[in-house]
């Protein structure tokens, strides 16, 4: 078998390897801004950014930073929703020669602190909704300055007049008390000169970004990744996807950019195809209806709980979205039902890729008009190389057989910051062992059964989370489900099902239980089933099974 069998899949528009460009990321959107300086950059609730005033805000910023004595290699927090400031301070930062850590604004003061004191950033850009939460925290860190904006910022009229009146109503807190060390950002805008400025880096070494991982698993380490790591990331994107136009494209930007997966295949990749970027500051299924109906994006890139909601939406025939061409889905994985009902509903394709943020973050996907495979996560990407090993002795495995799945490309991380005890657990002669337990087909196409950790041994018997959740998916009245194991004295573990049913549906724990019979060994039907309104997910919709487990702990300890 050849060593990369997935070579011979590849479509004939897509290159096996590539030159990336050793440049700064902010170059995306330079080059961008003097192709095409009158097309529309971003689109927010109605305003409209062209790529000119885009960049010209950018080198606002970035020269604003510089006064404020922000030097190279100093770090910069966003954070921010999807909205043109965060847009302007990434590109800003970068532009300075700054690093970005980029931070969940719905993280609360002890998630916020950890990451400000251990990434060592000295300004902070954030919200006047966030003000409050965010003053509680700078005292306990290095920050000296804090940037601070406000959504009205860049709504059009009448929107930005209406908005205060608004969040007074909602009881809203807005009040922001500026001083030296509290700064405005259009102010900063406004007193800065529109200076061409772009910091030379040594793409390869130097970070543009400090990404915290989700913390779904423990304290959150700072994923460090390069210029370089985050161009190639964004080109082997662009190139999976190579129907996809310069200057014609319209992201849906639901997915945050502060996560690395809306950074890459949204911000950054839009910006290198000089497209726009419709921003969606949250996901609502509502307003992203209504978005793709009356501004119809062509790309939407997602998790599968976006794409669920969506195809169980009451009144979606209502709405047009055939101008989805396509979408790549990750974060989670994608269910057969999901994927199958999203494309008959719009016509356009929906795929699994697979990534992490340690690898700025896709590795693999399906091809989007080729030969693809359903519950797997497709073929490396362009210069990836990828490969199942024994978890103990790292020996690599014939196809078919289960490991651990390790990659090692242009996109794979630095390491982690200030922890080389880390670094060195995952990252061995280029290759980063990612956790998942993986097997490959005779193609070289990969299929992702579980984290390591989600393993569920029950009885001496191996039992993959996804391969049950695929079952229970199947059936017509279930919306979402997940699958983790609950202490069990007899077994060790068993498997728990947490179940959200589709609305008006009525099925019980028998039903299910015969339902899974039918489909699976004895051993791996779910013994418990928990009927919920919702469950624990990340901000990209990432089921937090950490979550479950303390509830289940928790309950376990009453029950005691």
């Amino acid at each position: 078998m050849s060593s990369k069998p997935w070579l011979r899949h590849y479509p004939a528009e897509v290159p096996k390897t590539y030159d990336y460009p050793k440049h700064n990321v902010a170059e995306f959107l330079v080059q961008a801004a003097a192709l095409y300086p009158e097309r529309i950059a971003l689109h927010f609730l109605g305003r409209k950014v062209p790529y000119r005033e885009l960049l010209e805000s950018a080198y606002r910023f970035a020269n604003g930073l510089k006064r404020l004595g922000v030097r190279h290699g100093e770090r910069v927090a966003v954070m921010l929703p999807n909205c043109p400031q965060a847009v302007i301070a990434y590109y800003g930062t970068l532009l300075a020669g700054g690093i970005v850590v980029m931070t969940n604004p719905l993280y609360m003061p002890r998630e916020l602190e950890h990451q400000l004191q251990d990434s060592g950033s000295r300004t902070l850009v954030t919200l006047d909704l966030l003000f409050e939460r965010v003053m509680k925290v700078v005292p306990l860190t290095d920050v000296r300055h804090v940037v601070v904006t406000s959504i009205k910022d860049y709504l059009p009229f009448p929107k930005n007049w209406l908005y205060p009146l608004k969040a007074k109503k909602d009881g809203l807190k807005r009040d922001v008390v500026y001083s030296d060390s509290v700064l405005s950002f259009l102010k900063m805008l406004r007193e800065s000169p529109p200076n061409p400025c772009s910091m030379p880096v040594d793409a390869e070494r130097d970070l543009a970004l400090i990404q915290y991982t989700g913390g779904t698993t423990g304290t959150a380490k700072g994923v460090m990744l390069t210029h370089y790591n985050l161009t190639a990331n964004a080109i082997q994107s662009r190139l999976w996807a190579y129907r996809s136009a310069p200057a014609r494209e319209k992201y849906l930007a639901a997915l945050p950019f502060f996560h690395v997966f809306g950074m890459t295949v949204l911000m950054n990749q839009s910006m290198y195809l000089g497209g726009t970027l419709i921003l969606l500051p949250r996901f609502e299924i509502n307003q992203a209806l209504e978005t793709i109906h009356r501004h119809r994006p062509t790309i939407f890139p997602g998790a599968p709980t976006m794409y669920i909601s969506l195809i169980h939406h009451p009144d979606v025939k209502r709405y047009d979205l055939s101008s989805i061409a396509f979408c790549i889905s990750g974060a989670a994985s994608l269910p057969y039902e999901v994927q199958t009902e999203f494309e008959r509903m719009t016509g356009g394709k929906l795929i699994e890729g697979y990534g992490l943020t340690e690898a700025s973050p896709v590795t693999h996907a399906n091809n989007i008009w080729e030969k693809r495979k359903l519950g797997s996560i497709g073929i490396p990407f362009p210069d990836t190389e990828s490969k199942v090993v024994h978890p103990d002795t790292g020996e690599e495995l014939p196809a078919g057989e289960i490991g651990e799945l390790i990659v090692r490309g242009p996109q794979v991380m630095k390491g982690y910051w200030n922890n080389p005890a880390e670094t060195a657990a995952v990252l061995k002669n280029g290759w980063l062992y990612t956790g998942d337990l993986a097997r490959m087909d005779e193609d070289g196409y990969f299929y992702i059964l579980d984290r390591r950790k989600d393993l569920i041994i029950a009885g001496g018997y191996n039992i993959y989370p996804r391969e049950v959740e695929e079952v229970l998916f199947e059936h017509p009245d279930i919306a979402e489900a997940v699958v983790a194991g609950a202490v069990d004295p007899y077994r060790g573990e068993t498997v728990k099902a947490y179940i959200v049913l589709r609305p008006g549906a009525d099925v019980d724990a028998d039903e299910l239980k015969s339902w899974c019979k039918e489909r699976l060994a004895a051993y791996k039907v779910p013994r418990i089933y928990e009927f919920r309104d919702s469950l624990p997910k990340t901000i990209v919709g990432k089921v937090l099974r950490r979550k479950l487990a303390e509830e289940e702990s928790e309950r376990l300890k009453e029950e005691s």
